[in-house]
């Protein structure tokens, strides 16, 4: 018999151990033990990865900020190789993935499909990513897990129980990336900053039509991503992730962006603007998608076509890996100073793709309710046509980059949400004579809805004049040669669809803090307008031009007070200045 050496021994016995206790965990998910019909609650959710984690060693589960719930996010990162440090962040030679889960917890789909993924990948029954460390927030809005129901999801076919789109304080997360009103979305952008992923994915389930489809994908808009990572998303990896869905029978079509209406009309691609979650995780040179599977399609078939789906995005961008490495690392140097930047987008109608696709015929009978013409699909007849996509925006709007951009000290809500979004600022140490390029601005749009806490403007337009001002000791400066510059410019530039402007931050400004009595203004205008001849001249022609100012007295007192030095400078100033445009 040959000799074996007593450590040898050991380490059997000890593996074989390791063996025995990770088979006497049962990780089969409420998913699987209910016949593929509920999902876990939230905190079903965070024991089974904790139970994971204290199982295997290529499994770590981080605790990190807190949420509007009062409870913190979770964090699960998969490393094959089984190193992690004791606290986050944690710093990684490997591309990240960071997977997003319950941003709408009603739509659980990601849920489930995660925690089959993580787990198998564990247990090795699945094969690993040799160049990837998976990321996992479990779930997102915590709050809308915990308000759990049966019935809001008025238009989705399962699970039986499910959490509700609102947040702790009922906001929907994925209109919060930009605003931050939430503590959720603060705590996502430290997640997302210390891991810096280059690539993003966001679970989801879609509404708005029947067709025969249970994935659709939902990619960040490729020209508005730009750059080489533009053509890699649009060239390379969407076509690659559709085509290892089919070698795996699952037809896959973009999200399907109409409303009542029947897919054969045609449709555009989806502009995710910043507000939303692969719209922000753009900003930053990251590539992303969100996964929306078909609303009406059983809970077993959407959960296991999301897992599919992630398994082959997690295949495509481990091959791919240094590719996407250098791309999203260099995002970036696309925009320098003095370029354009598109602030705005519409969609390019000279471009149209046609699409193989496969919906069901929709017929529009008298409703039984209203009387009135409804839609209604006929699934007893599929049909598979080409169909008009439109996938090309051309910008609408553009600014050119400045150097820099000066921000007064008093903003301290921006400048915080700066900071968090790892944008370098510098503090000005002394009193100093700038010249800049100032806003004023010129018309503005707001919604007369409310819209998650705010009444948006739109369609906002500005005037810009240069001038020299004082920049005061404990002002900041945020020069755009840096990772962020694009976050810096979608938030800084008010023209842009969801800068801080847009978002209410700066509202204080479109309101007159000084005004006048008639009384006292007719002889005190009428002195100034004796004295400035030109304005006098001016105002008499408006007169004998404009029929309605001829008859509003006061609207005549109230142009004559704005051409003087009695009108305050703050009104309609925007307050961040630009500098070397």
């Amino acid at each position: 018999m040959k000799n074996i050496h007593p450590k040898a021994i050991f380490l059997t016995i000890l593996l074989m151990g390791c063996s025995v206790f990770s088979q006497t965990h049962d990780f089969t998910t409420v998913f699987e033990n209910s016949n593929f019909v509920e999902t876990p609650t939230y905190p079903e959710v965070i024991r089974f990865y904790k139970k994971l984690d204290s199982t295997y060693n290529s499994i770590k589960v981080y605790t990190m900020r807190e949420t509007d719930s009062g409870f913190p996010l979770h964090l699960v990162l998969y490393n094959p190789k089984g190193v992690f440090p004791n606290s986050f962040p944690a710093h990684f030679n490997k591309n990240i993935v960071l997977i997003n889960n319950g941003i709408h917890p009603g739509e659980s789909d990601g849920i489930d499909a995660s925690m089959l993924l993580i787990r198998d990948l564990a247990q090795h029954t699945i094969k690993s990513p040799k160049n990837t460390i998976i990321a996992v927030i479990p779930v997102y809005n915590i709050g809308g897990a915990l308000n759990r129901n049966s019935t809001s999801r008025t238009n989705q076919n399962g699970p039986v129980a499910y959490g509700f789109r609102g947040n702790a304080r009922n906001f929907d997360l994925n209109r919060d990336f930009i605003k931050s009103d939430t503590k959720n979305a603060r705590s996502f952008a430290a997640i997302f900053h210390a891991l810096n992923p280059q690539v993003f994915i966001d679970t989801h389930v879609s509404n708005g039509a029947d067709y025969q489809y249970t994935l659709t994908h939902l990619f960040t808009q490729h020209n508005k991503l730009g750059g080489e990572p533009g053509k890699y998303l649009h060239q390379v990896l969407q076509p690659a992730l559709e085509t290892a869905l089919a070698d795996k029978d699952l037809a896959i079509t973009p999200y399907v962006n109409i409303f009542n209406k029947s897919p054969e009309v045609g449709f555009s691609q989806f502009l995710d603007s910043p507000r939303y979650s692969t719209g922000y995780t753009t900003l930053f040179g990251t590539l992303g998608m969100m996964i929306e599977t078909h609303m009406l399609k059983p809970y077993k078939q959407r959960v296991y076509g999301t897992y599919e789906l992630l398994k082959s995005m997690l295949e495509i961008v481990d091959k791919d890996a240094l590719k996407i490495k250098k791309i999203t690392n260099n995002a970036h140097t696309n925009y320098r100073q003095g370029a354009y930047y598109p602030v705005s987008w519409t969609v390019d109608s000279s471009k149209v793709s046609k699409i193989a696709f496969k919906g069901y015929e929709a017929t529009f009978p008298k409703s039984e309710i209203t009387g009135v013409t409804r839609l209604k699909f006929d699934r007893t007849k599929p049909y598979t046509r080409p169909v008009s996509y439109y996938n090309y925006f051309k910008p609408k709007d553009s600014v050119s980059i400045p150097k820099a951009y000066v921000i007064p000290k008093g903003w301290w809500p921006v400048i915080d949400l700066l900071k968090i979004n790892n944008i370098a600022i510098r503090t000005v140490t002394k009193d100093t004579l700038l010249e800049v390029e100032k806003y004023t601005i010129k018309n503005y749009d707001t919604a007369k809805s409310a819209y998650e806490g705010h009444y948006l403007h739109y369609n906002t337009q500005v005037d810009k004049t240069t001038e020299t001002i004082l920049v005061k000791k404990g002002d900041y400066i945020v020069h755009t040669a840096q990772k962020g510059i694009r976050y810096i410019l979608e938030t800084l530039e008010p023209q842009a669809v969801d800068s801080f402007f847009n978002w209410n931050f700066f509202d204080t400004i479109l309101q007159q803090k000084e005004g006048f009595s008639p009384y006292v203004w007719e002889d005190k205008a009428l002195a100034f307008l004796t004295a400035n001849p030109s304005i006098k001249k001016a105002f008499e022609d408006k007169k004998k031009t404009d029929a309605n100012f001829a008859k509003n007295w006061y609207a005549q007192l109230d142009w004559i007070h704005k051409k003087s030095p009695n009108y305050e400078q703050s009104h309609l100033r925007y307050p961040i200045f630009r500098v070397g445009g």
